[in-house]
């Protein structure tokens, strides 16, 4: 018995790496989820701008927190409204690929 001292804290430091994984790759994901939101968000917020005669671009940079202003697309085609926005992420090639897209149509203002 006196050789299975210590086992516990060996095990420990054996699986913290993968728990700090899963840790990050649950706290990504949350991300991604959340910019998908705000990306959808921000989309109706541009479109509703069309509509009623607005910026659909401004309105839609204005309908997202300030981390998001260089990770942001928007873009306006005829009456659709597309927003492209990437998580915030400590790796660029990851964010790069969780990027959310939203897109809203609206009618333009005559």
């Amino acid at each position: 018995m006196g050789e299975e001292r210590g086992q516990a804290s060996v095990e420990l430091v054996a699986a913290l790496p993968a728990l700090l994984l899963a840790a990050l790759v649950a706290l990504q994901l949350l991300a991604a989820g959340y910019a998908l939101t705000l990306a959808d968000g921000a989309a109706e917020a541009g479109a509703l701008a069309l509509a009623s005669g607005g910026s659909a671009g401004e309105a839609a940079r204005d309908a997202l927190p300030g981390w998001a202003a260089d990770d942001v697309a928007v873009s306006v085609a005829g009456g659709r409204v597309t927003v492209r926005l990437r998580p915030p992420s400590p790796f660029a090639a990851v964010a790069a690929r969780l990027e959310a897209t939203g897109e809203a149509a609206a009618r333009p203002a005559r």
